[in-house]
């Protein structure tokens, strides 16, 4: 089966990344996408991070119901962190030899490549999907294999989710109903 990664903090999961996931599998040859929650991204501050536990948690509830298509994936909390997109790579390799992966992300990630561990490995061994992100319509894809996606996208952000939480403003319709409640049931990011 061919799997596409979808790494994120997730911080909380959002309508945003479940419509870039679904039309991955709608419209390309991935056939099931794993939302790998990191639980600490190198390129971030751990400490505005809810709980990983929690936010895979977060990632289960908006997807459930749809397993088939999307899958949470907490395979990063066993690895050495900060977490590293080769080493869960080759440790997903090694685990689920019968499927293939492939990584998606964002047009503004993807002009960063180069700076990641490993970049010419993973540019040369995998397949990316690559979603354009206003600003970054036109990307130099590197002689990697990758496939340009016009995904629906819309201007949501976790950031933006986490400030209407501290301003005690709604976040409804941002995320799906039951992430909201459990967010709000358990007080998260006040």
């Amino acid at each position: 089966m061919k799997i596409g990664l979808y790494f994120g903090s997730f911080n909380p999961v959002h309508h945003g990344h479940l419509m870039i996931a679904s039309h991955v599998v709608n419209r390309t040859d991935v056939q099931q996408v794993w939302f790998v929650v990191s639980p600490q991204n190198p390129f971030k501050q751990a400490g505005s991070l809810l709980n990983e536990y929690d936010r895979l948690h977060l990632v289960n509830l908006a997807i459930e119901n749809d397993e088939a298509r999307l899958r949470a994936s907490d395979v990063e909390f066993k690895l050495p962190r900060p977490s590293y997109t080769i080493d869960t790579l080759v440790y997903l390799e090694e685990k689920y030899p019968q499927h293939e992966f492939a990584i998606i992300m964002g047009s503004d990630g993807f002009i960063n490549i180069a700076r990641w561990k490993n970049a010419d490995v993973l540019l040369k061994k995998y397949s990316f999907y690559v979603y354009l992100r206003p600003g970054f319509e036109t990307i130099d894809t590197v002689g990697a294999n990758v496939t340009i996606l016009n995904a629906p996208l819309l201007n949501i952000s976790a950031t933006g989710i986490r400030d209407n939480i501290k301003d005690q403003k709604t976040i409804r319709y941002l995320v799906p109903e039951n992430v909201r409640k459990e967010i709000e049931d358990h007080h998260y990011y006040k």
